[in-house]
């Protein structure tokens, strides 16, 4: 078997791996919860132009993540798997692009450790297979990265084909999540352009041609979704990019070094071997690794402290935002593996059992990491309410009240074909609300007046105690017990439980739904 053979035959094992884990947890709330409904409601409602939340326009991200959603809901039906395979498929991609580039500027062996160590962490088999926009605009950053670089490492003038590609991978990241998907790419590669003495090649990039293949992928849906809901650009990259970037009011406020300590954990323990490389290329910059060029290390070096420096600004910061340098300091760690042996002065067997063991160590923590996630989310989410509304011969298209808060799994677990109505004092919470659902719900609303139809007062509940095909979900910690009067306990679940107006017996279907509070 030729050595290339046993590369694509680990990438395939461990994208067979992260298919297998993607399968054994519920929709982690609330992010699986959301952004897995929401494809499921384009795919139900047919309207692919605009991405919805419980009926309501949801500007937060662009669609790209929801189109693919609906695609593999479409193909293997309303599972969390087939939600999962989207961002599956993108973190396949990021280690299919490192392991080709790798390959190119340096050497087979080197390429399919990195492989290894990538393949086997945490960034990938936990996040590789976590519903949300992260994997995929950090594959697309990733392919847009070493499609530029290895232009411009050509002979001569950079390499028009490989330029192109880099356009349209950046048009795909803005399609992921936005700006970043462009800006991030620019920065790293202007910064190692510079470093490296090569900016005068940035003239020598098909420019027309590619930001003709950039505009026509990235620009149809912000023009047609900007033309149907006025005030959808501002929304999208002003409130939800640039102030979430530059405000301090937002959630997930973490300190200066978050991201130092998420890099050990997604990458653990491959990382530890990375200073190795770093010690080496301090003692002999010009020749601390002879198998790959300082072109590279320095891209390396630069594609990981511009992404983490940038999103380091910030005061909000989430542990998805370090997955786009995850190849290069995989590649990193794979040439400080020998450093490391050639300091331990391990046989060649023993090396390939220390490599083997910590392989296996990482699947472990990968697997454990699974299981503590499943039930972490087995008492919060709604899966359980689901399977008792459908016991209790609840169909999709009956009405569910929501009570103390919003259960964002419970839609894809029914697949309602219905919005749910959310009771809460919206007047008072738009006076009052921080960064949370609530304001998720009446910004979104404030884009479609016929959809906000599902935000509630209270008083919508008297009309919920006489509908027939009514149903109550309250939220099992909320302080809403003087709410609940006419009506009886169905089922408690572990966040959740479910109620039925009092002394209803028999079942009437009502598809106008609920009447708007006046």
């Amino acid at each position: 078997m030729t050595e290339q053979r046993k590369s694509w035959l680990i990438l395939a094992a461990l994208f067979l791996l992260l298919l297998v884990l993607a399968a054994l947890r519920p929709l982690a709330v609330p992010d699986e919860g959301r952004y897995g409904e929401i494809g499921r409601w384009m795919l139900q409602s047919g309207d692919w132009l605009t991405p919805r939340l419980d009926g309501i326009p949801f500007f937060h991200k662009p669609p790209y993540l929801y189109w693919l959603e609906a695609v593999a809901l479409a193909a293997f039906g309303v599972h969390a798997w087939a939600a999962r395979l989207v961002p599956a498929l993108h973190a396949a991609l990021m280690l299919l692009a490192m392991y080709l580039s790798v390959r190119q500027i340096a050497t087979e062996k080197i390429a399919r450790r990195a492989v290894w160590m990538l393949g086997t962490s945490l960034s990938f088999l936990m996040g590789g297979q976590y519903v949300n926009h992260d994997m995929l605009v950090a594959a697309w950053i990733g392919v847009a990265i070493w499609c530029f670089a290895l232009a411009f490492m050509q002979s001569g003038r950079p390499s028009a084909a490989l330029a192109r590609w880099g356009f349209v991978a950046c048009a795909l990241g803005v399609l992921s999540k936005g700006l970043i998907g462009v800006a991030l790419p620019g920065l790293v590669l202007l910064l190692w352009l510079a470093w490296t003495g090569q900016l005068k090649k940035i003239l020598q990039l098909p420019w027309i041609s590619g930001l003709a293949l950039f505009l026509a992928i990235a620009a149809p849906w912000f023009w047609l979704a900007q033309r149907q809901f006025p005030g959808m650009l501002s929304y999208a990259f002003g409130t939800q990019q640039v102030s979430r970037f530059t405000g301090t009011t937002f959630n997930n406020a973490q300190p200066w070094w978050f991201y130092g300590a998420a890099l050990v954990v997604l990458l653990f323990p491959w990382l530890l071997f990375m200073p190795n490389q770093a010690i080496a290329q301090i003692k002999h910059p010009r020749s601390a690794t002879p198998s790959i060029a300082n072109e590279w290390l320095a891209l390396c070096w630069i594609w990981v402290l511009a992404i983490i420096g940038f999103f380091s600004i910030p005061h909000s910061k989430i542990i998805g935002y370090a997955l786009p340098v995850m190849p290069p300091l995989a590649l990193l760690a794979a040439l400080g593996w020998d450093d490391a042996m050639a300091r331990l002065r391990l046989t060649t067997q023993a090396q390939r059992k220390l490599f083997a063991l910590l392989c296996a160590t990482s699947l472990v923590i990968a697997l454990a990491g699974n299981v503590a996630a499943a039930r972490y989310t087995d008492k919060r989410g709604a899966q359980d309410l689901a399977q008792a509304l459908e016991a209790a011969g609840a169909k999709p298209s009956d009405t569910v009240y929501l009570l103390g808060g919003y259960a964002y799994d419970l839609p894809f677990y029914r697949q309602a074909r219905t919005p749910m109505v959310v009771i809460q004092d919206w007047a008072e919470l738009r006076k009052s609300a921080g960064d949370n659902w609530q304001r998720e719900l009446f910004e979104a609303a404030d884009f479609d007046a016929q959809a906000a139809r599902v935000l509630q007062m209270p008083e919508a509940l008297e009309q919920a105690r006489a509908q027939a095909d009514a149903w109550l979900v309250a939220k099992n910690d909320a302080a809403v017990g003087r709410h609940l009067d006419g009506f009886a306990l169905q089922f408690k679940g572990a966040a959740w439980s479910l109620y039925k107006p009092a002394g209803q017996s028999a079942r009437a279907s009502t598809p106008e739904g609920p009447k708007p509070a006046e």
